[in-house]
């Protein structure tokens, strides 16, 4: 078997640094995250920590840094039992976390947030003596930090190392990061990994956790599978594949890609020309973008998110006026800022965020398989009334057709899991009959087995002659799906065209806004 380029067994034996043995943890709604977790560091050592959504790993991270309390269970480092309070507790101990939400302090710079909560109340005096210190620890780790900035000015990746730094300076040894290429470039995420390997050779102890199964077989030594809180595999990563963690993740069999055969595509059903939006700021979000997507063809935008995608798709809903330009649906203008329209003229729309714009939370699970169709005459009987009978069965169907997992049509929306409550948005808008489907991050945050089955669905419908614009941060689920593909950056299209005629190297500079040499606007 051949080695893994990042496996090196010298630094596997400098001794183990962690040990977590049983530990459970139930909330006090009776939710049960952790059924007797053991889970071991070494020194030196990358490990992966893979789950899908709800299987306890972001939990057990959060007890090991000190954030949560165990219900049962025991933590040793260096052999010593501990109990950890608070953070405080676990850094004082050399574990330090970093999340997947930001904690910076925007108008900061980089140095002020580094010291936050390390130099007393007198900050702006311990800057000048601290900053030697800091400086020192850059260039031990390598990391590249414009000290002087203010965050809120800095692009995400470098707002990433600000807050990895902050933990390093408190002296960690053991570093968890919780989903942390989530919102960056490829290229970025090039730099993190050179990074985490520069601490693994000093020593240093990592823990990965992810749900990209390609990421964690790149950067870990070692990958630990969590499901409903248990722990379902441990392996090193050299003899891991991605069917085998997929179903560990699930407990059955997933094939984690999708097979999407060549097609010719039909008339163009979308057409935008020279469209410009304006944000929220009053600036121009979308500027000047003009692109088609055909019958029977998956168009994919990739991009870091914040670069116009939002307004592009809300301006394409009605939910946002245009500025300048024009959107043609089969060949005739869409009304401005007249959303129901837009559904009536067969355009379906699979919202960025379900719980903000996919859902009514509080309403029930046959409520919401009917929003923005109620007034469809099957809804309805005389007087305009809502035929209670006929949705209720309808959303029974959707239910069993779209595989949604819920306690009946009746339950509240919010009791689903996040994986089911998106199944139940992209059922409830496929169902339309569309002719157009906006599909905006469709698979954000679920498991192995639902991206995929998400991911199938939008093939399905390409291949019945619809025409799917897919907007995706995640450039793998942009290159599996789709025909065609533009990058975003900064409201433009820095280049369109077949997916086959792009490296995932040359998107990923895109993504950063460096325009590869030989490749126009």
């Amino acid at each position: 078997m051949l080695a893994h380029p990042h496996f090196r067994p010298s630094v596997r034996t400098m001794g183990l640094r962690i040990e977590m043995r049983e530990i459970h943890k139930v909330y006090p709604d009776g939710t049960v995250a952790l059924r007797g977790v053991d889970f071991r560091l070494e020194r030196g050592e990358i490990v992966g920590l893979l789950g899908e959504n709800g299987a306890g790993k972001t939990t057990l991270m959060k007890i090991l840094s000190g954030l949560l309390p165990p219900t049962r269970g025991e933590i040793r480092i260096d052999g010593r039992p501990v109990r950890f309070r608070n953070p405080a507790d676990a850094l004082r101990e050399g574990i330090g976390m970093v999340h997947q939400i930001f904690t910076l302090v925007p108008p900061y710079t980089a140095l002020e947030n580094i010291l936050l909560g390390q130099e007393g109340s007198a900050l702006w005096l311990a800057k000048d003596r601290a900053r030697d210190r800091v400086q020192r620890l850059l260039e031990e780790t390598g990391l590249s930090i414009p000290l002087d900035v203010p965050v809120e000015l800095l692009p995400v990746g470098v707002q990433q190392r600000v807050e990895i730094a902050k933990v390093l300076y408190r002296g960690t040894q053991v570093l968890i990061l919780d989903e942390p290429t989530s919102a960056l470039t490829p290229l970025e995420v090039e730099e993190l990994f050179r990074f985490l390997r520069r601490l693994k050779e000093g020593g240093r102890s990592i823990v990965f956790i992810t749900h990209k199964l390609r990421e964690v077989l790149e950067i870990s030594d070692r990958i630990v599978v969590l499901r409903n809180g248990r722990v379902t595999g441990e392996i090193p990563t050299i003899e891991a594949t991605p069917e085998l963690l997929a179903e560990w993740m699930v407990g059955r069999a997933v094939v984690p890609r999708v097979s999407r055969s060549p097609r010719p595509p039909g008339e163009p059903v979308l057409v935008v020309r020279d469209l410009e939006v304006m944000g929220d700021l009053g600036l121009p979000a979308v500027r000047g973008v003009s692109f088609e997507v055909r019958a029977g063809e998956i168009f994919g935008i990739a991009g870091v998110e914040g670069n116009g995608q939002s307004e592009l798709v809300q301006a394409l809903g009605g939910l946002r006026p245009i500025h300048r330009g024009e959107i043609l649906l089969d060949g005739k203008p869409l009304p401005p800022l007249a959303p129901i329209e837009a559904y009536r003229r067969g355009i379906a729309h699979i919202p960025e965020d379900r719980l903000r714009f996919g859902m009514a939370l509080n309403f029930d699970v046959a409520e919401n398989s009917i929003l923005s169709r109620q007034w469809e005459p099957v809804f309805l009987r005389g007087g305009g009334r809502l035929n209670w009978p006929r949705i209720l069965t309808f959303a029974s169907e959707l239910l069993q057709r779209f595989q949604v997992i819920a306690p009946g049509v009746r339950a509240v929306v919010r009791s689903l899991s996040g994986g089911n409550q998106q199944k139940l948005v992209v059922g409830r808008e496929l169902t339309k009959e569309p002719r157009l489907i906006l599909a905006v991050h469709p698979t954000r945050g679920l498991d192995v087995a639902s991206t995929a089955y998400i991911r199938e669905l939008l093939v399905q419908m390409r291949d019945a002659g619809k025409a799917v614009l897919l907007i995706s941060a995640d450039l793998d689920e942009v290159l599996e799906l789709s025909d065609r593909i533009a990058v975003m950056y900064e409201g433009k299209f820095l280049a369109v065209g077949p997916v086959e005629v792009f490296t995932r190297e040359e998107i990923g500079l895109m993504m950063g806004g460096m325009i590869p040499e030989g490749r126009a606007r």
